[in-house]
């Protein structure tokens, strides 16, 4: 198992649920979590929060027996993605029993266990959960060049008339984009995004400590600005968190708020 792998394990410990938040304490739970994960290591939250996605998905539109399967493989250590991005010219198909085509920045491609993607069906996309160790794509990596989130290893992957079974399909064709989970699931990435922020701020501060110069008014200045910011992004995450069971006509509007501020 590897490192991140081993570390998206350990932080599905801290989760209040695998399914989706049913209620405020839950989402608040959540968000803090995703924040913290964001602030010690990006990277690792990038694939966290796909991780978490994936396992509400599967719980909110699987089968019983899915959901029974999905909790015993997390059990193992089991690390999950969401891989929706069709590759350009070579689009994901599932025909019959034979899956071919590919994803574009598939994060976690040669880390995670399980990939849940996308495959275009009458009536809508169609989820497909996939044991990757079962159905392996072919991995190419010289696309990533993202400097400072190499380690989310975000890359193309294909399927050539590899095998599934009935039982990979993940509810009905259009539930992924069923909202409000689907355009409020951008709080999540937030939260990360948020954490990314303030350990910024960190970094300034401690380097500011080091060099000497935390007395400077200037560097001073500076640093509350950021200060303001990061606490800016972090308050717009949690009063989105804190509304989302309450004023329905805002859920969404928080959330793309929380967005913008971040």
């Amino acid at each position: 198992m590897s490192d991140l792998r081993a570390q998206i394990a350990a932080r599905t410990a801290e989760l209040p649920t695998l399914a989706d938040p049913a209620g405020t304490g839950d989402m608040l739970a959540l968000l803090r979590l995703l924040y913290r994960v964001g602030r010690r290591d990006l990277a690792l939250g990038r694939l966290f929060e796909g991780h978490v996605d994936a396992m509400q998905i599967v719980n909110r539109y699987g089968s019983d027996d899915q959901r029974a399967r999905l909790r015993d493989a997390v059990d193992a250590g089991a690390a999950l993605g969401v891989w929706n991005a069709d590759l350009p010219g070579a689009p994901l198909t599932a025909e019959d029993t034979r899956l071919s085509g590919g994803k574009s920045f598939a994060s976690g491609a040669g880390i995670l266990s399980h990939a849940l993607v996308t495959v275009d069906a009458p009536g809508g996309r169609q989820l497909l959960l996939l044991d990757l160790a079962r159905t392996p794509p072919d991995i190419d990596r010289s696309v990533w060049q993202v400097t400072g989130m190499q380690r989310s290893e975000t890359h193309v992957v294909r399927w050539r008339q590899a095998a599934i079974r009935p039982d990979d399909r993940i509810g009905l064709p259009g539930d992924y984009v069923r909202d409000p989970w689907f355009t409020g699931g951008a709080l999540r990435f937030a939260a990360v995004q948020a954490g990314g922020v303030a350990a910024l701020l960190d970094a300034t501060r401690d380097h500011l400590a080091a060099a000497g110069r935390d007395a400077d008014p200037h560097q001073a200045g500076r640093l509350a600005e950021l200060y303001a910011l990061a606490q800016a992004s972090a308050a717009a995450v949690r009063e989105a968190g804190e509304s989302w069971f309450g004023d329905e006509a805002a859920r969404l509007p928080l959330v793309a708020a929380a967005r913008a501020a971040v």
